[in-house]
């Protein structure tokens, strides 16, 4: 979805020609640059109902992406899959609620790691590594804790179990507003852009007609269990705390230094709460994957790397 933002211009006029629908005509050349790089997408129909839309592609150890709310997986992580797919076999689902997939389940993490436990059982993985950013990186939490078969993990400007009371305040005060759903769940284009705005470390100027459309296709549906994903980020928050971090595998951590959403201070605390190794990058707001992706895709290389 951001990486559409930064690409809109170039084909702006292609736009205004043809009467379509600039994030259509962004989502069609994604797909299509996925298939011709051998990526193939799917969808599995889930036993407690629903169905989780993915991708996969590549060769090698497997390798779940996760994405952040109000994204989905290739919007999030094209880049990455298209560098990664040489050296993992890349699975990318869309969470539920968000992309191609959904669940009968109560909207929370749970019902996340439930669906991606029965993607990776349907895919007969046994042993993956995981890489999660933003809300992403809360389920790839939840995975861990939940004891799943993850050999090391990687997770991108999300707080997991150490955001505070406080913590969310100084967000509301940032974003102006006076609950989260309110920045993470807009009803229009003018919400939209406060949150893109919010998101990324120079915001583009994004005209109104463009914003609409970006509501329209990636904000508009399942509006009622987005929220419900939100508020129940703070009751899993005691859950997650309790979790014995010793008992979770090595885990690194990637921030941007302006992350406004969760900032620097928040990547240290994580960092000192897992005692995991924090890599903070310059000049980079909260949307990491998409603002530096070649380095994202190496840094997941490394820290994957059997002598790591």
């Amino acid at each position: 979805m951001l990486t559409l933002l930064c690409r809109y211009s170039l084909i702006l006029a292609i736009v205004l020609l043809s009467g379509c629908r600039l994030t259509q005509i962004k989502a069609s050349a994604d797909q299509r640059e996925l298939e011709q790089a051998g990526f193939q997408n799917h969808t599995l129909s889930l036993t407690q109902g629903g169905q989780v839309h993915y991708w996969e592609g590549g060769k090698g150890e497997p390798l779940l992406l996760l994405h952040g709310f109000g994204g989905s997986a290739n919007a999030t992580w094209q880049e990455s899959m298209l560098a990664l797919k040489s050296h993992y076999r890349v699975i990318a689902p869309d969470l539920a609620w968000f992309g191609g997939s959904y669940s009968l389940e109560a909207p929370n993490l749970s019902a996340q790691s439930h669906m991606i436990e029965q993607l990776m059982q349907h895919l007969k993985v046994k042993n993956y590594a995981v890489a999660g950013i933003s809300y992403g990186g809360f389920v790839a939490y939840d995975l861990m804790a939940r004891q799943n078969p993850i050999n090391k993990a990687i997770i991108l400007a999300s707080s997991g179990p150490v955001f505070m009371d406080e913590d969310i305040e100084a967000l509301l005060e940032r974003a102006q507003i006076t609950t989260p759903e309110q920045l993470f769940v807009p009803d229009n284009e003018i919400e939209v852009k406060r949150l893109l705005n919010l998101v990324q470390y120079e915001p583009l100027p994004i005209p109104d007609f463009i914003a609409k459309q970006i509501y329209t296709d990636y904000f508009s549906q399942f509006k009622s269990q987005r929220t419900q994903l939100i508020q129940s980020l703070f009751k899993d928050r005691a859950r997650l705390q309790a979790i014995e971090t010793t008992s979770l595998p090595p885990v690194l951590l990637i921030w941007g230094n302006n992350d406004e959403i969760f900032p620097r201070k928040t990547g240290i605390a994580l960092s000192r709460h897992l005692n995991a190794p924090l890599i903070v990058l310059p000049e980079t707001g909260h949307t990491i994957t998409n603002q530096h992706p070649d380095q994202v895709s190496q840094l997941i290389q490394d820290f994957l790397s059997p002598t790591k």
